[in-house]
Protein backbone atom coordinates (compact mmCIF):
# COMPACT_ATOMS: atom_id res chain seq x y z
CA UNK A 1 0.00 0.00 0.00
CA UNK A 2 1.01 3.65 -0.98
CA UNK A 3 0.81 4.60 2.58
CA UNK A 4 1.66 2.20 4.99
CA UNK A 5 1.72 3.36 8.55
CA UNK A 6 -0.56 6.15 8.03
CA UNK A 7 -3.35 6.30 10.49
CA UNK A 8 -4.77 9.86 9.78
CA UNK A 9 -5.34 11.24 7.09
CA UNK A 10 -6.16 15.33 7.17
CA UNK A 11 -6.80 17.63 4.26
CA UNK A 12 -6.42 21.23 2.97
CA UNK A 13 -10.04 22.30 2.22
CA UNK A 14 -9.82 25.72 -0.03
CA UNK A 15 -9.39 24.40 -3.39
CA UNK A 16 -8.70 20.94 -2.19
CA UNK A 17 -12.41 20.03 -0.96
CA UNK A 18 -14.22 22.61 -1.76
CA UNK A 19 -14.88 24.80 -4.60
CA UNK A 20 -14.39 28.83 -3.22
CA UNK A 21 -14.48 30.34 -6.16
CA UNK A 22 -17.57 29.54 -7.45
CA UNK A 23 -19.48 29.96 -3.76
CA UNK A 24 -17.85 33.12 -3.16
CA UNK A 25 -19.03 34.63 -6.37
CA UNK A 26 -22.55 32.93 -6.03
CA UNK A 27 -23.22 35.16 -2.88
CA UNK A 28 -21.33 38.24 -4.08
CA UNK A 29 -23.33 38.32 -7.42
CA UNK A 30 -26.66 39.37 -5.82
CA UNK A 31 -24.42 41.82 -3.56
CA UNK A 32 -22.81 43.99 -6.33
CA UNK A 33 -26.14 44.06 -8.17
CA UNK A 34 -27.49 45.55 -5.20
CA UNK A 35 -25.30 48.03 -4.61
CA UNK A 36 -25.20 49.30 -8.13
CA UNK A 37 -22.23 47.59 -9.64
CA UNK A 38 -23.90 44.41 -11.37
CA UNK A 39 -21.74 44.56 -14.23
CA UNK A 40 -18.70 43.70 -12.50
CA UNK A 41 -17.55 39.99 -13.02
CA UNK A 42 -18.33 38.10 -9.79
CA UNK A 43 -15.54 35.49 -10.05
CA UNK A 44 -13.94 38.85 -10.58
CA UNK A 45 -14.74 39.68 -7.01
CA UNK A 46 -14.02 36.27 -5.26
CA UNK A 47 -10.78 36.45 -6.71
CA UNK A 48 -9.86 39.77 -5.35
CA UNK A 49 -11.11 38.94 -2.28
CA UNK A 50 -8.95 35.72 -2.05
CA UNK A 51 -5.72 37.58 -3.50
CA UNK A 52 -6.21 39.27 0.06
CA UNK A 53 -6.17 35.69 2.14
CA UNK A 54 -2.24 35.11 1.99
CA UNK A 55 -1.06 38.78 2.86
CA UNK A 56 -3.14 38.86 5.84
CA UNK A 57 -2.18 35.82 7.06
CA UNK A 58 1.44 36.47 6.46
CA UNK A 59 0.86 39.32 9.32
CA UNK A 60 -0.11 36.87 11.94
CA UNK A 61 3.02 34.26 10.59
CA UNK A 62 5.42 37.30 10.85
CA UNK A 63 4.38 37.92 14.40
CA UNK A 64 3.35 41.52 13.46
CA UNK A 65 -0.63 40.88 14.52
CA UNK A 66 -1.29 38.44 17.40
CA UNK A 67 -3.24 34.91 15.97
CA UNK A 68 -6.91 36.11 14.41
CA UNK A 69 -9.13 34.19 13.29
CA UNK A 70 -9.58 33.46 9.49
CA UNK A 71 -13.33 35.42 9.78
CA UNK A 72 -11.98 38.17 11.03
CA UNK A 73 -9.62 38.34 8.35
CA UNK A 74 -12.20 37.77 5.46
CA UNK A 75 -14.73 40.24 7.03
CA UNK A 76 -11.68 43.00 7.18
CA UNK A 77 -10.41 41.88 3.25
CA UNK A 78 -13.51 42.31 2.19
CA UNK A 79 -14.32 45.80 3.58
CA UNK A 80 -10.61 46.45 2.11
CA UNK A 81 -11.43 45.31 -1.34
CA UNK A 82 -14.87 46.81 -1.92
CA UNK A 83 -13.53 50.78 -3.07
CA UNK A 84 -11.58 48.79 -6.30
CA UNK A 85 -15.40 47.98 -7.44
CA UNK A 86 -16.52 51.69 -6.68
CA UNK A 87 -18.15 50.56 -3.34
CA UNK A 88 -17.81 52.64 -0.41
CA UNK A 89 -17.59 50.13 2.84
CA UNK A 90 -19.07 53.05 4.94
CA UNK A 91 -22.32 53.05 2.59
CA UNK A 92 -22.97 49.05 3.59
CA UNK A 93 -24.74 48.16 6.73
CA UNK A 94 -22.24 46.19 8.77
CA UNK A 95 -24.72 43.17 9.14
CA UNK A 96 -24.76 42.88 5.25
CA UNK A 97 -21.23 43.07 4.98
CA UNK A 98 -21.08 40.48 8.28
CA UNK A 99 -23.46 38.50 5.86
CA UNK A 100 -21.65 38.30 2.96
CA UNK A 101 -18.45 36.95 4.58
CA UNK A 102 -20.47 34.12 5.78
CA UNK A 103 -19.93 33.27 2.04
CA UNK A 104 -17.27 31.40 3.08
CA UNK A 105 -18.55 28.87 5.19
CA UNK A 106 -21.51 28.18 2.49
CA UNK A 107 -18.73 26.63 -0.36
CA UNK A 108 -19.63 23.55 -1.72
CA UNK A 109 -17.31 20.38 -2.03
CA UNK A 110 -15.96 18.82 -5.44
CA UNK A 111 -18.21 16.59 -6.35
CA UNK A 112 -16.09 13.55 -5.05
CA UNK A 113 -15.43 15.00 -1.64
CA UNK A 114 -18.32 13.95 -0.24
CA UNK A 115 -18.36 10.44 -1.35
CA UNK A 116 -14.51 10.34 -1.25
CA UNK A 117 -13.84 11.37 2.00
CA UNK A 118 -17.07 8.82 3.19
CA UNK A 119 -14.97 5.69 1.97
CA UNK A 120 -12.00 7.18 3.06
CA UNK A 121 -13.28 6.94 6.59
CA UNK A 122 -13.44 3.89 6.62
CA UNK A 123 -9.74 3.15 7.57
CA UNK A 124 -8.17 6.39 8.34
CA UNK A 125 -8.92 9.50 11.17
CA UNK A 126 -10.00 11.69 8.77
CA UNK A 127 -9.85 15.88 9.36
CA UNK A 128 -9.26 19.27 7.76
CA UNK A 129 -5.76 21.11 8.40
CA UNK A 130 -6.97 23.96 7.32
CA UNK A 131 -6.55 27.57 7.88
CA UNK A 132 -10.18 27.87 8.44
CA UNK A 133 -11.88 28.47 11.63
CA UNK A 134 -13.55 26.00 13.88
CA UNK A 135 -16.84 27.45 13.56
CA UNK A 136 -16.31 27.99 9.64
CA UNK A 137 -15.38 24.33 9.06
CA UNK A 138 -18.52 23.30 11.10
CA UNK A 139 -20.82 25.06 9.59
CA UNK A 140 -19.48 23.94 5.90
CA UNK A 141 -19.46 20.59 7.38
CA UNK A 142 -22.95 20.55 8.31
CA UNK A 143 -24.21 22.05 5.41
CA UNK A 144 -22.98 19.51 2.61
CA UNK A 145 -22.12 16.64 4.96
CA UNK A 146 -18.56 16.56 4.99
CA UNK A 147 -17.85 13.55 7.21
CA UNK A 148 -14.68 15.24 9.37
CA UNK A 149 -13.82 13.08 12.42
CA UNK A 150 -12.67 16.40 14.11
CA UNK A 151 -11.89 19.42 13.21
CA UNK A 152 -8.44 20.68 13.44
CA UNK A 153 -6.25 23.86 11.85
CA UNK A 154 -5.16 26.97 12.53
CA UNK A 155 -7.26 27.84 15.24
CA UNK A 156 -6.64 24.38 16.82
CA UNK A 157 -2.84 24.95 16.69
CA UNK A 158 -2.35 28.56 16.80
CA UNK A 159 -0.39 28.98 13.43
CA UNK A 160 -1.50 29.07 9.48
CA UNK A 161 0.38 27.54 7.21
CA UNK A 162 2.77 26.79 6.23
CA UNK A 163 4.75 27.51 9.34
CA UNK A 164 5.97 24.66 11.14
CA UNK A 165 4.03 24.62 13.67
CA UNK A 166 0.80 23.90 11.98
CA UNK A 167 1.96 20.68 10.83
CA UNK A 168 3.84 19.81 13.47
CA UNK A 169 1.36 20.75 16.60
CA UNK A 170 -1.45 19.14 14.25
CA UNK A 171 0.60 15.87 14.97
CA UNK A 172 0.86 16.83 18.50
CA UNK A 173 -3.00 17.26 18.91
CA UNK A 174 -3.81 13.67 17.43
CA UNK A 175 -0.70 11.76 19.62
CA UNK A 176 0.69 10.56 16.65
CA UNK A 177 4.58 11.04 14.48
CA UNK A 178 4.08 13.25 11.52
CA UNK A 179 4.89 10.05 9.59
CA UNK A 180 1.85 8.67 10.84
CA UNK A 181 -0.17 11.39 9.25
CA UNK A 182 -0.81 12.30 5.62
CA UNK A 183 -1.72 15.42 3.78
CA UNK A 184 -4.22 15.59 1.03
CA UNK A 185 -4.13 18.78 -0.86
CA UNK A 186 -4.17 20.62 -3.74
CA UNK A 187 -0.85 23.16 -3.47
CA UNK A 188 2.63 22.10 -4.26
CA UNK A 189 3.63 24.40 -1.71
CA UNK A 190 1.32 23.02 1.42
CA UNK A 191 2.73 19.75 0.77
CA UNK A 192 6.22 20.52 0.56
CA UNK A 193 5.84 22.58 3.85
CA UNK A 194 4.52 19.46 4.98
CA UNK A 195 6.81 17.11 3.87
CA UNK A 196 9.37 19.00 5.48
CA UNK A 197 7.78 18.25 8.76
CA UNK A 198 7.52 14.73 7.78
CA UNK A 199 4.57 13.93 6.84
CA UNK A 200 3.04 11.92 3.93
CA UNK A 201 1.93 13.66 1.01
CA UNK A 202 -1.16 12.94 -1.46
CA UNK A 203 -1.49 15.56 -4.66
CA UNK A 204 -4.93 15.94 -6.11
CA UNK A 205 -5.35 17.76 -8.82
CA UNK A 206 -8.22 20.59 -8.79
CA UNK A 207 -7.73 22.13 -12.27
CA UNK A 208 -10.44 24.76 -12.34
CA UNK A 209 -9.49 25.97 -8.57
CA UNK A 210 -8.79 29.26 -9.90
CA UNK A 211 -11.16 29.20 -13.04
CA UNK A 212 -10.74 27.81 -16.94
CA UNK A 213 -7.24 29.20 -17.52
CA UNK A 214 -5.75 28.20 -13.98
CA UNK A 215 -1.82 28.00 -14.62
CA UNK A 216 -0.96 26.79 -11.13
CA UNK A 217 -1.03 23.26 -9.39
CA UNK A 218 -1.74 21.75 -12.68
CA UNK A 219 0.84 18.95 -11.81
CA UNK A 220 2.63 17.86 -8.78
CA UNK A 221 6.01 19.41 -8.20
CA UNK A 222 7.65 16.24 -6.47
CA UNK A 223 7.51 13.12 -6.30
CA UNK A 224 4.82 12.86 -3.52
CA UNK A 225 3.66 9.68 -1.74
CA UNK A 226 0.58 9.71 -4.00
CA UNK A 227 -0.97 11.49 -6.86
CA UNK A 228 -4.56 11.55 -7.63
CA UNK A 229 -7.06 12.81 -9.61
CA UNK A 230 -9.97 13.44 -7.27
CA UNK A 231 -10.58 11.29 -3.54
CA UNK A 232 -12.86 8.57 -5.04
CA UNK A 233 -9.54 7.33 -7.03
CA UNK A 234 -7.63 7.59 -4.43
CA UNK A 235 -9.87 5.42 -2.08
CA UNK A 236 -9.78 2.78 -5.20
CA UNK A 237 -6.38 3.07 -4.96
CA UNK A 238 -6.05 2.63 -1.13
CA UNK A 239 -8.39 -0.43 -1.28
CA UNK A 240 -11.71 0.95 0.33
Amino acid sequence: MTLDGVRALVFDVFGTVVDWRSGVARDAEPFLKQHGVGSVSPTVFADAWRRRYSPAMEEVRSGRRPFARLDVLHRENLEAILPEFGIDPGSVPAAELDELSLAWHRLDPWPDAVAGLTRLKARYIIAPLSNGNIVLMLNMAKRSSIPWDAILGAEVVQAYKPTPEAYLRTADVLAMRSDEICLVAAHNGDLAAARACGLRTAFVCRPTEHGSEQTTDLHPVQDWDMVIGDFLEMAERLQL
